[in-house]
């Protein structure tokens, strides 16, 4: 399964499995996920059912202990470290409940991060282009403590939309935020992922934010109990 098939990304029986005091501890185990290219997919369930492993997993951030995956049309399962990083600097977007911004640059200097990695000359002009989309140009020389968290999160939005990724993960994308503000940063979420095109795969506790995405997967103990499509 690959991009040539229509799928964005696949796993195919992907189990996690770690070392505990008790013993060997399964988190995921035997998931199959698979979903078409510009499409989204919500990943639900109880605190510790495994939604943010199997995030980070399909994102390449970690190794199933079995099983396959593949992202974007590549291979994960044989990939080192370095490898996967060069894979997700040029592919993926990531968006994180706690926004990650770097507390020593300003927004725009945030933004301005995954297109310096990629060596564009253009940076600057592109950051400032994304800060105004998420309506925060008069913000760009704002470090994140003088930004609300509504703010930090459209910066983190930026960032991860600047550099056009195929893929899209959101961790709790809303988590920290209150509900008023968690529904703006969810309407300018989808609203970017529909302009770009970007595949999405979203964790989230939040129903109302899950039921917008076209797929859902319902973890329980590491395993699928619910799978649906809208």
């Amino acid at each position: 399964m690959n991009e040539r098939s229509g799928l964005a990304l696949s796993a195919t029986q992907v189990s996690k499995t770690v070392s505990g005091p008790a013993g060997a501890l399964t988190i995921l185990d035997g998931v199959d996920v698979a979903l078409p290219r510009g499409e989204s997919l919500a990943i639900t369930g109880e605190s510790g059912s495994g939604k943010t492993t199997l995030l980070g997993l399909l994102a390449g951030l970690d190794r199933p202990t079995s099983g396959s995956i593949t992202l974007a049309a590549h291979c994960l399962d044989d990939l080192d470290e370095e490898a996967r990083a060069r894979l997700r600097r040029h592919l993926v977007g990531f968006v994180f409940q706690n926004f990650h911004l770097l507390p020593a640059l300003d927004a725009q200097e945030n933004v301005m991060l995954p297109l310096e990695l990629e060596g564009r000359a253009d940076a600057g002009e592109r950051a400032a282009a994304a800060l105004s989309r998420v309506g925060l140009a008069a913000r760009a020389r704002h470090y994140p403590h003088q930004l609300s968290g509504g703010e930090q999160q459209r910066v983190a939005l930026a960032r991860a939309f600047v550099h056009a990724p195929k893929i899209l993960f959101a961790d709790e994308p809303t988590g920290n935020l209150d509900q008023r503000t968690g529904g703006g940063v969810g309407d300018l979420l989808f609203d970017l992922n529909r302009e770009h095109g970007t595949t999405l795969v979203l964790v989230t506790h939040d129903p109302a934010l899950a039921a917008r995405c076209a797929h859902q997967l319902v973890l329980q103990l590491g395993r699928v109990i619910e799978r649906s499509t809208t």
